[in-house]
């Protein structure tokens, strides 16, 4: 039997945490810090912390600077443009892959769930809890789709999206809309509907982008 790879098991654990800093933007964009100050917070020698400086400088979240430490990197207004142009491209496609395959009530369970939770969230003004089931929605119609070359193609955007969208959260109108339009596409989903499923998922996610944009512009943001 293989035994697992301590070392392997620490950078896995360095790179979330150091992943969720980032994410949670408790380092924001520019956040600078040296190797050993990154293993230090971390409780970590620097072995694992540089591998997985490494993996997060692939992820596009982190630039990693020889003798000079790592530096958390932007997301410029341009930068999100794109993202969501490929987000969007790609959700719809998996919403088209989707609803030819005429799912089941079973099947699209967890899409009816996260869009009862961001009601009771709104509900509740909780906005985390709201954008957590958000994107448990996005999450579960990637994977639905059972396309693993595209879900590869979207976890590769997903970080810097979502970082975004969590600095914009409190800025943005309040997210009213998303309920009904996730709704929408799950009644499309289930009628096999696959034209009208990438076509409200296009505009629900077009008007996301579209409200993100207007925050750059709005605070006059080069970048997030």
């Amino acid at each position: 039997m293989t035994q697992p790879n301590p070392s392997a098991s620490m950078v896995d654990t360095a790179y979330e945490m150091i992943r969720r800093r980032i994410l949670d933007n408790v380092w924001p964009p520019g956040h600078r810090a040296l190797e050993q100050e990154v293993a230090l917070a971390l409780g970590m020698s620097r072995t694992p912390v540089r591998e997985a400086l490494v993996r997060l400088e692939n992820d596009g979240l982190v630039e990693v600077v020889p003798r000079h430490g790592v530096r958390v990197l932007p997301v410029s207004p341009t930068d999100m443009r794109e993202i969501y142009e490929i987000l969007t491209a790609l959700e719809c496609m998996a919403a088209e892959i989707v609803a030819r395959r005429k799912p089941s009530d079973a099947e699209l369970q967890p899409l009816i769930q996260a869009t009862a939770d961001m009601d009771q969230a709104l509900a509740e003004d909780n906005l985390n809890a709201w954008a957590a089931a958000d994107e448990r929605f996005h999450a579960a119609l990637i994977e639905l789709s059972g396309n693993r070359q595209l879900a590869a193609t979207v976890w590769n955007y997903w970080d810097r999206a979502h970082r975004a969208r969590m600095f914009s959260l409190r800025l943005r109108p309040k997210p009213v809309n998303s309920t009904q339009e996730h709704t929408a596409l799950v009644d499309r989903l289930r009628d096999g509907d696959a034209a009208g499923a990438a076509q409200v998922n296009r505009e629900h996610r077009e008007r996301a982008s579209r409200e993100l944009l207007v925050i750059f512009e709005q605070f006059k943001l080069a970048q997030m």
